[in-house]
């Protein structure tokens, strides 16, 4: 049986575990600074999922003019396929509005990551030719729209 996951705003307090789960999912980490920055931003999304007391995923996602840009989204290896993503990003949708325009960046050899976003509803529309600095690899646009949950395609 797993451990319920909890959502909550993620806070100042929480960045010393977030950058260790920033350390062991990416190859290029953010620094303390990136995340500093985005959790001061009045506008943002930012949340934090805890299994048992303990912080093992968490969410930014930054509002530009009408728009908004999921920056990053990570869970700790070690509580990967047990729904805290998921969670993360239903949370998202319920904070920021789910008519609300979305975009983000995701390499294109993270299949898991892609059929997740469009489980809920992401549909690419173009790639960042070697966007990720640390291997070179594309990034693949992805954009959710009114219209891509209306199965009517793209509309951003």
């Amino acid at each position: 049986m797993t451990q319920p996951v909890t959502i909550r705003p993620l806070g100042y307090s929480d960045l010393p575990q977030v950058i260790a789960v920033e350390r062991r999912v990416f190859p290029t980490p953010w620094s303390l600074a990136m995340f500093v920055l985005e959790l001061s931003k009045p506008s943002g999304v930012c949340l934090a999922a805890l299994v048992d007391g303990k912080l093992v995923g968490y969410l930014i996602c930054a509002r530009y003019d009408q728009i908004w840009h999921l920056m990053n989204i990570a869970v700790d290896p070690s509580a990967r396929r047990r729904g805290v993503a998921t969670g993360l990003l239903a949370r998202m949708l319920e904070r920021a509005g789910p008519d609300a325009p979305y975009t983000l960046e995701v390499r294109t050899s993270n299949s898991g990551a892609i059929a997740l976003y469009e489980q809920f509803g992401f549909r690419a529309a173009g790639t960042r030719r070697r966007y990720y600095q640390d291997t070179g690899e594309d990034a693949m646009i992805m954009w959710r729209t009114t219209a891509d949950r209306s199965g009517t395609g793209f509309a951003g």
